[in-house]
């Protein structure tokens, strides 16, 4: 195991940033359950054109309330960029629906083929520690993604990260492409939220259908109306093998399902950066993944986090670099945060995309300058 022990209480100690959050139970943006929602236009008057958009496929946005969205009929599965659509259905998300979600398909046999030369040795597995609870005090920016697909309700996680057109104020959450977007053989996932700090104070996976919803979801409940991911992963990405890996990531700007004028970060207390100049490989010492593992021997309703020194994966010569690290963190994992210090900050430098089945380490995206389009598309179309 090469677990830079100090290295990984440092970037612990960053991630516990919670200076001026409302706490869990007061009266923020979506503390509560059970009031008025509506399409969310009353909270922070943004763009919806959500019924005009499912008026086009011959769909009332009241029927898509009601279960029209369980129709995934693959002509109607919309796909392309600009084609997210997301309206909050509320109450939908309750905890034993979060509870039961399943971890998507992401992975790649243990003997996946690489570039050799670019590629670095397979990395010793590090065992995924639990995060100290409660979570809002120790991991702040971290939390899980819940959306549906064909097969049913599934689960990510995810990072909330600052927004340079509304700093103090963003509203803008870092996951994987795989978490939003079918890829190649499909489209845009729906009833996609971000759960911030979610279970937080680390209840049993036995005891979460009847754990309050504040303890469930303390910052409350987060509806994508916006989410942006790579062209590559639209047309490449596959949920086996490592097919758009090394473009896996992608953006959602999100709004409180009950209403309320806080943003998130101001409800949460902290966002990490984007580092998008990160330093190469070779010069970070350590590496930090967090997320909410489900597949077993995890029930994904812990956070768990690994730090190692990240090395190289290339899946082929014409494809990015990716980062990888010994972790033993499995399904629904993905999406979460892979931190680094930068500059003396600590910041998002990527994110979990893929695992071998047989769990012992993770790889993310290296996040480029397509990464970066993507992130200023979505801070850009929000911008004051």
């Amino acid at each position: 195991m090469r677990r830079p022990a100090l290295a990984a209480a440092a970037l612990t100690a960053v991630l516990s940033l919670t200076v001026g959050a409302c706490g869990p139970g007061e009266d923020d943006a979506g503390g509560s359950s059970g009031s008025s929602a509506g399409t969310g236009q009353e909270d922070l008057a943004l763009p919806d054109d959500f019924g005009e958009r499912l008026k086009e496929l011959g769909v009332d946005l009241d029927q898509w309330r009601d279960g029209e969205w369980r129709n995934w009929k693959k002509d109607d599965w919309l796909r392309e960029a600009n084609d997210f659509i997301n309206p909050i259905i509320e109450d939908l998300w309750d905890p034993g629906r979060m509870r039961d979600a399943e971890e998507p398909d992401k992975t790649v046999p243990p003997d996946i083929s690489d570039d050799q030369g670019v590629t670095d040795p397979v990395p010793e597995p590090v065992e995924a520690e639990p995060v100290a609870t409660p979570y809002h005090e120790n991991a702040a920016p971290v939390g899980k993604v819940f959306f549906d697909g064909p097969k049913g309700s599934m689960v990510c996680s995810g990072t909330l990260v600052k927004d340079p057109a509304n700093p103090g104020k963003s509203n803008m959450v870092w996951t994987a492409g795989h978490c939003v977007h079918a890829g190649k053989q499909g489209g845009w996932y729906r009833n996609i939220v971000f759960v911030p700090s979610y279970n937080d104070n680390g209840a049993e996976a036995s005891q979460i259908a009847n754990t309050p919803r504040e303890e469930v979801a303390p910052y409350g409940i987060w509806w994508s109306d916006w989410a942006s991911t790579s062209q590559e992963w639209i047309s490449e990405g596959a949920a086996e093998g490592g097919a758009g890996a090394p473009h896996d990531y992608a953006v959602l700007h999100v709004k409180p399902e009950n209403s309320g004028g806080k943003s998130l970060e101001e409800t949460v207390g902290t966002a990490l950066p984007v580092a998008f100049d990160a330093p190469a490989v070779k010069d970070i010492d350590s590496m930090g993944a967090w997320g909410y593992p489900a597949a077993p021997p995890f029930d994904g309703v812990k956070m768990h986090s690994c730090v190692d020194t990240p090395g190289r994966l290339s899946l082929s010569a014409a494809q990015p670099t990716m980062y990888r690290i010994g972790c033993t963190m499995t399904g629904g994992s993905s999406g979460g945060g892979w931190f680094a210090k930068v500059g003396g900050e600590t910041a998002l430098l990527s994110n979990t995309s893929i695992g071998p089945v047989n769990a012992g380490w993770l790889a993310g995206p290296h996040l480029g300058d397509g990464a970066k389009s993507v992130f200023d598309g979505v801070s850009e179309k929000f911008a004051p």
